[in-house]
């Protein structure tokens, strides 16, 4: 069963030439598939939550142990 919106979109597209709904729909397609990468990212960012702010912890405590070093960038 469509929702609500869904029909206001479609009524909406109905008047437009077939081409102008096609290009609508390849917009709406890669609008979809950047929010299910957010929606990804979010999720994979939760589940790790509890690592990073172990290493954001350990991190510290090396700085303030003096054991910390800068980061050599030419060796990534």
């Amino acid at each position: 069963m469509a929702s609500a919106t869904i029909m206001t979109v479609t009524k909406m597209l109905e008047p437009l030439p077939e081409a102008v709904q096609e290009q609508v729909a390849e917009h709406l397609r890669e609008y979809i598939a950047d929010l299910q990468d957010e929606l990804e990212w979010d999720s994979l960012f939760e589940r790790t939550k509890p690592q990073l702010k172990a290493a954001a912890r350990r991190a510290r405590q090396e700085i303030a142990q003096g054991n910390a070093q800068p980061m050599d960038y030419g060796r990534l």
